[in-house]
């Protein structure tokens, strides 16, 4: 951040800070991009198609140090900013919960808060999660979540943007009033995260669902 004087008239309006925040692997990075596309949003400035640990998002200091940010000054012209923590996410190689009470407590000096929390299929989480940190940790996220509802979150899922992608995004766009850039944000749906996951099932009443689809 650039370090300015702003008068008491120009803070009257504070930025807005999209606070987002999901289990571990429901699409922190990926929405990270893409609410870091348009370009009047301070973002975290990874590779459109890469993938980067926590430790070099733009908030990252502020999740550790929440107290440092009565220090911190925003350029007041800049009005969108974003910051992205999964639950729990790796500090010095430990699984570690975001303090979100303090987090917002402090931001909220300088910003305008919105939170949104991701959604993604729990069996896909669960399965994810155990392959690449070898536990089931959404049941920890859920729980400190809670702490979150007071400050009336927005849901999102990446589900809905893999089924539903630009028209989904427009929607977010506007339910949120922060703007995305559908150009780049096409690029994203390229490639399905979900899919790997997917196999062949059978169910309990495809027969029958069959057997009425002839009948009617």
């Amino acid at each position: 951040f650039s370090c300015v004087s702003i008068s008491n008239k120009q803070m009257e309006t504070k930025p807005k800070l999209l606070v987002i925040t999901g289990p571990q692997g429901s699409g922190n990075h990926l929405f990270a991009k893409i609410f870091s596309s348009h370009e009047s949003v301070r973002g975290w400035d990874m590779e459109h198609d890469g993938w980067e640990g926590h430790h070099n998002e733009r908030f990252s200091l502020y999740w550790r140090h929440p107290e440092t940010f009565k220090d911190t000054i925003v350029n007041w012209y800049e009005k969108y900013y974003i910051t992205s923590i999964s639950c729990p996410y790796f500090y010095k190689k430990k699984p570690t919960i975001p303090n979100y009470k303090k987090f917002i407590k402090y931001a909220s000096r300088i910003f305008d808060i919105q939170v949104c929390i991701i959604g993604r299929d729990k069996n896909i989480l669960a399965k994810q999660q155990k392959r690449i940190r070898s536990k089931h940790t959404t049941p920890t996220a859920i729980r400190n979540f809670k702490h979150l509802l007071k400050h009336n979150p927005i849901f999102i899922s990446q589900e809905l943007f893999c089924l539903y992608g630009i028209d989904y995004c427009n929607s977010i766009s506007k339910l949120l009033n922060f703007p995305i850039n559908i150009k780049k944000v096409k690029e994203l749906l390229k490639y399905n995260a979900n899919k790997p996951y997917i196999k062949q099932a059978r169910g309990k009443f495809d027969a029958e669902v069959k057997k009425a689809c002839e009948e009617s």
